[in-house]
C-alpha cells in the first residue's frame, strides 16, 4: 500500500480503536452515545459542511460522478429487491446494501486522503445521498405495505395514504436534515460572492476540525456497545454486499462510462464505506429488520477496517 493511503488510514484506525477502548473501559457510558451522536450531527457536521460549500459555486460542481454512483446503487438496490422480494424487509435490506456512512467515516477519511477537492466531490454526493435513498426506500416500503394491507371487517381493503403524500413527506424529511440543509445553505451563500466574516469563519473552522476525530471515536464507542449474536450470518451478508459488491458496481459502471481521476476515486471510496446509521433508524421507524440492521452496521464497520484500505489502494493507484 502506498504511503499516502497508509498515513491517511492509520489515524482513522487509531481513532476508532481509541473509541472502542473508551467504551469497553467504561470511560464513556452507553447512555452517552446518543448525546455524542447528536453533537456530531447537529453541531460539528453542519459547521464543516456549510463552511466548505460556502466557497463553492454551483456551476463548478460536477454531477456526472453522482449519476454514476446512483447508477451502481440502482443495480444493487434492484438486485436486492429481486432476491429478497418486494417487501418491507426487502426494502430495508436494499437500503442496508446501499446506504454509506458518508459523514462520520467518509468526511474525515476523504479529507485525509483526497483533500479539499475530494471533500467537495463527496459533499456534492452527500447533499442528495440521504434524500434520494431514503425517499426511494420509503416509497418501496410504503408500496409493499399497501400491497399487503389486509381487508377490513366489512371485507373492503383499507385505503393506504396517497403515494404523493408519502413522497413529499420523504422529500421534506430529507431536506430538513442537519446534513443536506447546511450544504444547500452554504451553496446559496456562495452565490452571493461574499466571504464568510472572520468572526464567524474561525469558530466554524474549529468546529469542523473537531468533526473528524470525534466522529471516528464515536464509531469505535458504538462498536464497543453493539452486539451481533445470532444475526451474524445476515450481518456478514449485508457487510459483504455493502463493502465489496457496491464499490465494484460503481467502479465498473464508472469505468464503462469513461469516468476517471479524482471523481471516480471518491465515488468508489464512498460506495465502499460501512453501512450508515440511518439504516437502523429507518428499520426502527418501520419496525422491520431492526436486529439484523443493527448487526449489519456493526459488522460492516468492523469489516470496513480491512476492506476500505484495499479499496483506497486500488483507487489511488488506478483512478487518481
Amino acid at each position: 500500500m502506498n504511503s499516502p493511503v497508509l498515513s491517511s488510514f492509520v489515524p482513522v484506525v487509531l481513532f476508532i480503536a481509541l473509541g472502542y477502548l473508551s467504551g469497553r473501559q467504561g470511560w464513556i457510558r452507553a447512555q452517552a452515545v446518543k448525546d455524542l451522536s447528536n453533537l456530531v450531527f447537529m453541531v460539528l457536521a453542519p459547521a464543516l459542511l456549510f463552511r466548505t460549500m460556502a466557497g463553492v459555486h454551483v456551476q463548478e460542481l460536477d454531477f456526472g460522478p453522482i449519476a454514476v454512483y446512483f447508477g451502481g446503487v440502482a443495480l444493487v438496490f434492484g438486485a436486492t429487491l429481486a432476491w429478497a422480494g418486494f417487501s418491507t424487509l426487502g426494502a430495508v435490506r436494499a437500503l442496508g446494501h446501499t446506504f454509506s456512512n458518508n459523514v462520520m467515516v467518509g468526511v474525515p477519511l476523504v479529507g485525509l486522503v483526497f483533500g479539499q477537492a475530494g471533500l467537495v466531490t463527496l459533499f456534492t454526493l452527500i447533499s442528495v445521498h440521504a434524500l434520494i435513498l431514503l425517499t426511494v426506500a420509503t416509497v418501496v416500503l410504503e408500496l409493499a405495505l399497501a400491497r399487503n394491507q389486509p381487508g377490513g371487517a366489512d371485507g373492503q381493503a383499507h385505503v393506504p395514504p396517497a403515494l404523493w403524500r408519502m413522497v413529499l413527506q420523504a422529500l421534506w424529511s430529507g431536506l430538513v436534515h442537519p446534513v443536506p440543509l447546511p450544504i444547500i445553505a452554504g451553496l446559496l451563500y456562495a452565490q452571493t460572492g461574499w466571504p464568510i466574516p472572520p468572526l464567524i469563519d474561525k469558530p466554524l473552522q474549529l468546529l469542523g476540525q473537531a468533526l473528524g476525530p470525534l466522529a471516528l471515536l464515536l464509531v469505535g464507542v458504538t462498536l464497543a456497545f453493539s452486539t451481533v449474536g445470532p444475526h451474524f450470518r445476515a450481518a456478514l451478508r449485508i457487510a459483504l454486499v455493502k463493502n465489496a459488491a457496491l464499490p465494484l458496481a460503481v467502479g465498473a459502471l464508472g469505468w464503462a462510462l469513461g469516468l476517471s481521476g479524482l471523481p471516480l476515486a471518491v465515488m468508489v471510496t464512498a460506495a465502499a464505506l460501512p453501512v450508515g446509521a440511518n439504516v437502523f433508524l429507518f428499520a426502527q421507524r418501520y419496525e422491520v429488520g431492526q436486529d439484523e440492521m443493527t448487526a449489519g452496521v456493526t459488522v460492516s464497520t468492523a469489516l470496513g477496517m480491512a476492506t476500505v484500505p484495499v479499496v483506497l489502494w486500488v483507487v489511488t493507484r488506478w483512478a487518481v
